[in-house]
């Protein structure tokens, strides 16, 4: 199992909504889990399969496009 990680601009449980749909829908992703908590905003995302540089891609894209900012760490 591989675990990604994106410091995102997200603040609160409706932006972590806002993306549910959108991260539920990549079939590569096995489990996500945003950390508010953390100064961040870590968005942690695990993948049975080894990542590859379009699926990081798709995920930074998507994000963006919903309108949050968001950044490979």
């Amino acid at each position: 199992m591989n675990t990604i990680k994106f410091k995102s601009n997200l603040k609160c449980s409706g932006c972590v909504d806002a993306i549910q749909d959108f991260m539920n829908s990549i079939p590569e992703v096995n489990t996500w889990v945003v950390d508010l908590d953390s100064p961040d905003r870590l968005i942690k995302v695990t993948t049975i399969e080894n990542p590859d540089d379009n699926f990081v891609k798709i995920i930074l894209e998507g994000i963006t496009a919903i309108g949050y900012n968001i950044e490979l760490i």
